[in-house]
């Protein structure tokens, strides 16, 4: 028999560590090659960790909400047979034995670090705790008696990382906790009165109270980190896409006849952003952590937002999207969107993006003022086509005519986009939208 260590796979060049949402297999269980054992989450994408080899599992070394670290083993899984990480023992006993040796060793070590950082009253609850809440709770001095008391939106009632920073920021307004253990004063009057920093709102025996799904929350923390981050300015210009428009539903059948694929306009929206990020590199960029340095990007991955079924948003990432034609920018979008609606996203999906667009449009939108995918420095909205009247300049005169518009939205970071780079980035889009070439070939 051998020994198998289940580590927790690469997800993505900034995907360091995934939180485990639930344990498909239990200890005892029989495990098929590529079956899946444990689901895991990042930042927004849900997957699961497949086994590498047939066998049991044996142990389980993380529990459901704890934080893993990319290569940390996760599950020790039992097979017959030589795999790598274990020996047959009918071959080598004394390898077997060095290797279980090895392997226990291995065991201790992620032991240790599940329930490292905590201190003897957080391991005398009885109450379970992951690592990464008992980090927080030691690094930001909450006492035994306080974890207790915070609520729990986790599995079975743990209390999650959300949940302990949400406690966190608003633990000023709670009287007699925090303030007091840290020896500040507190204005118990003003809080006697209903006085803090953010009021909770009155519920009536009538009202509805929905659970923020995981995603939610997350979204909610990424966009107000953004505000408070980025200086958001935004730039608006009208767009004519009487070409694009006449053109697309001119050739829409034969390209899905052809490439099997739907034409839309996302591909040819996306094809000119990545168009105009060549000629204006400085938008391709990114600002590090204490705003002190500028990080040009060598790529240009384009992030397309997308809605969910759920009401959710996620922003899947074409990689090198000026290097694609209109038929491989296409599939690209149809791709990600596709799999996007089938929550069958992959971490890799959406990591790496360097500039988003967003169609606002899709819901009847005609422009709008989207918050900046961090650490990124600029979003595109696209707005609903109309049809609109317009002035029609001619050799023999001006008059009035039927065109399709659009309005693009571009918001951009202040500290590193001045107005003129944030305004001229936009207006070259537009400019490649309005001079597309209605007679184009597919």
């Amino acid at each position: 028999m051998a020994k198998f260590e289940l580590k927790l796979p690469k997800m993505g060049e900034s995907v360091a560590e995934a939180t485990i949402t639930s344990w498909l297999k239990e200890v005892g269980d029989t495990i098929e090659m590529d079956e899946p054992v444990l689901e895991i989450a990042t930042d927004k994408v849900d997957s699961e960790v497949p086994s590498e080899v047939d066998g049991k599992l044996v142990e389980k070394l993380f529990e459901a909400d704890d934080v893993v670290k990319v290569g940390q083993t996760i599950a020790i899984i039992e097979t017959d047979g030589e795999v790598e990480g274990g020996t047959d023992d009918a071959e080598n006993e004394n390898d077997e034995l060095a290797e279980a040796a090895e392997v226990a060793e291995t065991v201790e070590t992620a032991k240790s670090t599940a329930s490292s950082e905590t201190t003897e009253d957080y391991s005398d609850s009885s109450r379970f705790y992951s690592p990464l809440v008992k980090n927080i709770a030691k690094e930001e001095g909450i006492s035994l008696s306080e974890l207790e008391g915070i609520e729990g939106t986790g599995k079975e009632g743990r209390v999650t990382k959300n949940d302990i920073l949400g406690y966190v920021e608003n633990r000023g307004a709670q009287p007699g906790k925090s303030q007091a253990s840290k020896g500040k004063s507190i204005d118990t009057k003003g809080m006697e009165a209903g006085v803090s920093n953010q009021p909770e709102p009155v519920v009536s025996g009538e009202d509805e109270i929905i659970e923020m799904s995981r995603m939610g929350k997350m979204i909610a923390h990424h966009m107000v980190d953004s505000v408070q981050k980025s200086a958001h300015v935004q730039s608006f210009i009208e767009v004519d896409v009487t070409n694009i428009w006449n053109w697309r539903n001119k050739h829409k059948a034969d390209f899905q006849k052809k490439e099997g694929e739907k034409l839309t306009f996302t591909p040819i929206f996306m094809e000119a952003v990545a168009k105009a990020i060549r000629d204006f590199p400085m938008i391709n960029i990114s600002v590090n952590e204490d705003a002190t340095k500028v990080i040009k990007k060598k790529n240009i991955n384009l992030g397309m937002a997308a809605a969910l079924p759920d009401g959710n948003l996620i922003v899947p990432v074409i990689k090198n999207a000026d290097r694609l034609n209109l038929v491989g920018m296409a599939k690209a979008v149809n791709d990600l969107a596709n799999r996007a609606r089938q929550n069958k996203l992959k971490p890799d999906d959406i990591q790496g993006g360097t500039y988003t667009v967003t169609n606002v449009g899709t819901f009847g939108s005609i422009m709008g003022t989207p918050i900046i995918n961090q650490p990124q420095v600029g979003i595109l909205a696209l707005g609903a086509i109309r049809k609109m009247p317009a002035v029609i300049e001619t050799p023999d005169g001006d008059f009035i005519g039927i065109r399709y518009k659009m309005i693009l939205s571009h918001s951009y970071d202040h500290r590193v986009v001045n107005g003129a780079l944030g305004g001229q980035f936009v207006q070259r889009v537009a400019q490649y939208l309005e001079d597309f070439d209605k007679n184009r070939e597919l």
